[in-house]
């Protein structure tokens, strides 16, 4: 699947490729990429001043400085403007160079913050956020000044990171668990349509997944996040299915046979039913 690299990156914000497994961007000048997305490579981002509105998945968050945004490659995301102040380091990595001289390949997946939607925004307090802006300013320090080791050096500060944003969250995680008290439906509703979008779009399916009528699972979903069952249902392979149509390798009819659409045609009427144009509409706005 066609995801954006680090040269991609390099030339959406504007700054040189270096042709490295790694990418470190610090600007007060942020474009908005408002069309969903995946990445080959994880992203820690720090927001220093301003404001930014983040879509990952499902999910909306308007983030204020200070925080820590956390994206792991197979995450979708986009961004939209929410103020016009925005100050924003970010460090894109793949996982080949953080691994290279580290004997763990599993390491990256023991941090769930890369992928858990409830942990990707971190708001930054106190002593965190004196030791995340002390490393952030490190690697910048680090790229501006040039000379040896850099790679070594800017691998040791990303390792610094990720353990400062763990310490956190097990430091808080009480907190974490009670604020997901009452919405434990939720949470297991989402879990199953994160694995399943891709193949079962019947609101049936999920009902029956967790003991429910599909009415009273829809209905408990929507007291609780405004929105039906279904709607998410819907939302969820919409997205999916805008991150596909950018991926010009692939056709129409492939990309529907990979949603699980029975014909092109029905993957044609859903997508205008909830875009409000046809999937090659919206594909022809990336000519």
């Amino acid at each position: 699947m066609k995801t954006f690299s680090l040269s991609r990156h390099s030339r959406l914000f504007s700054v040189p490729d270096n042709s490295r497994e790694y990418l470190f961007i610090s600007s007060g000048d942020h474009p908005y990429h408002e069309e969903p997305y995946r990445a080959e490579s994880y992203a820690i981002a720090y927001i220093k001043e301003g404001g930014v509105r983040l879509n990952v998945g499902l999910s909306s968050w308007d983030v204020d400085a200070p925080a820590v945004i956390t994206l792991g490659p197979s995450v979708i995301r986009y961004f939209s403007k929410r103020s016009d102040l925005l100050k924003m380091d970010v460090i894109f990595f793949k996982d080949k160079f953080l691994m290279e001289r580290y004997a763990d390949l599993f390491f990256l997946f023991k941090y769930d913050f890369f992928d858990n939607s409830d942990r990707i925004v971190l708001p930054l307090k106190d002593s965190s956020f004196i030791k995340i802006n002390k490393i952030f300013e490190l690697i910048q320090l680090t790229q501006a000044a040039g000379g040896f080791h850099i790679e070594e050096l800017v691998r040791s500060y990303i390792f610094a990171l990720v353990y400062e944003i763990d310490a956190y969250y097990r430091m808080h995680i009480p907190d974490a668990a009670a604020s997901l008290k009452g919405h434990l439906l939720f949470t297991k509703f989402r879990q199953l349509l994160s694995k399943n979008y891709m193949r079962e779009h019947k609101l049936d399916f999920y009902a029956s997944q967790l003991y429910l009528l599909p009415k009273s699972l829809s209905a408990a979903i929507k007291k609780q996040t405004g929105r039906p069952a279904g709607k998410w249902i819907d939302d969820a392979v919409m997205l999916e299915a805008k991150v596909l149509l950018q991926n010009k390798t692939l056709t129409v009819s492939q990309i529907s046979g990979m949603l699980n659409f029975s014909e092109p045609s029905v993957f044609g009427k859903f997508f205008r039913a909830n875009s409000g144009m046809s999937p090659v509409e919206y594909r022809k706005q990336f000519s």
